[in-house]
């Protein structure tokens, strides 16, 4: 539902969503809430069912981060997160994953970190589902880069329009770090 959650914004079009059920939230509108929050945890989810064939859902992967401090409900209703640290603690003591938080590093840097088969959860723009547009600045959603070369990144997009923006995205190093925020999370 993407396209529709482009359109009228996440809390309005996934209230139609009948696949909410599978999520994991006690209602379309807990689910609605916090779908425009959970690329982080769409990262983890892939993780997850590659490494071990389970699909985990989504919202219950949230409730587990949020109880670590990974995300943070306001009083206002707003939701910050996902925060790197608790993140961190979290898939360690819940899933036993070895994870370390990157920061100042180039596009080009992230090959050596999935060296061994590890996957890196990278902080882009959310705009990287068109490539040849120019971002406005860089970070705030987050992808899982399951491979990458000196020539291709190679990406999971929890948020692509259509298949071809969402499940092995390649781009060249140069055009992913437009969009890339130097920052992100290496999961061995």
């Amino acid at each position: 539902m993407t396209a529709a959650v482009l359109a009228e914004g996440a809390e309005t079009a996934l209230l139609r969503d009948p696949a909410w059920r599978g999520s994991g939230a006690a209602s379309v509108e807990e689910y609605a809430r916090w779908a425009g929050h959970l690329c982080g945890m769409a990262c983890l989810k892939m993780v997850l069912a590659a490494r071990t064939g389970v699909a985990h859902p989504i919202l219950e992967l949230a409730r587990g981060c949020a109880a670590e401090g990974g995300y943070v409900e306001e009083p206002d209703g707003r939701i910050r997160g996902l925060i790197y640290a608790p993140f961190l603690r979290y898939v360690a003591a819940r899933f036993g994953l070895r994870a370390t938080i990157r920061l100042d590093l180039a596009a080009a840097d992230i090959a050596p970190l999935l060296a061994g088969g590890g996957y890196f959860i990278a902080s882009v723009h959310k705009d990287i589902r068109w490539p040849e547009r120019a971002p406005p600045h860089t970070g705030g959603h987050l992808v899982l880069v399951t491979a990458a070369t000196p020539g291709a990144i190679t990406f999971h997009n929890p948020s692509g329009h259509e298949a071809a923006a969402q499940r092995d995205v390649s781009l060249p190093p140069a055009v992913f770090g437009r969009f890339f925020a130097g920052r992100g999370i290496a999961i061995a």
